[in-house]
This record gives C-alpha cells, structure tokens and sequence, in this order.
C-alpha cells in the first residue's frame, strides 16, 4: 500500500485539526529528543556488552576445553592436602 500525496494532505489536516498547529511542533520536538535519547542508551549498553565481554576472564582453554584451577588447599604434585 502506497502512500500518494492526497493520504498526506488528508494527514496533515486530520493531525492539525486533533492537535491544533500550536501544540505539534512542541510534540515533534519531544518525539525527536525521546528518540535521541533511546538511541543513545541503546548505542551505550551495546558498548557496555563489548567492553565487559572483554574484561571477563575466560573458564575455557584451548578449542574450549574447560581449564583446571589450582586448590591452594593442595599440593599440586601429589594431590595431597597441607
């Protein structure tokens, strides 16, 4: 569905008459600062994502393996408590 230049013309009208010419641009002026503002917080949690993907420390070694994390409790040659 195609909209021509007679739907936009009944739009506008339809819009001022609602609205009146007084109040819509303060209203499209609030629309446009919303949007900013979300696109802004949307833009900040996706570096956000990146950069604490990047801090956290890896449980996985090579080809995904799971790594071994020593027990201070043991000694790591015998396996034996202290």
């Amino acid at each position: 569905m195609l909209v021509g230049p007679g739907k936009w013309v009944v739009l506008i009208v339809v819009l001022l008459v609602l609205f009146s010419y007084r109040k819509l641009p303060d209203m499209s002026r609030s629309v446009g600062r919303s949007l900013r503002i979300f696109k802004g917080e949307l833009r900040g949690l996706g570096a956000n994502d990146v950069r604490a993907k990047a801090a956290a420390p890896s449980k996985r070694g090579p080809l995904g393996s799971p790594t071994r994390q020593p027990d201070p409790t043991t000694d790591d040659r015998t396996g034996e408590s202290s």
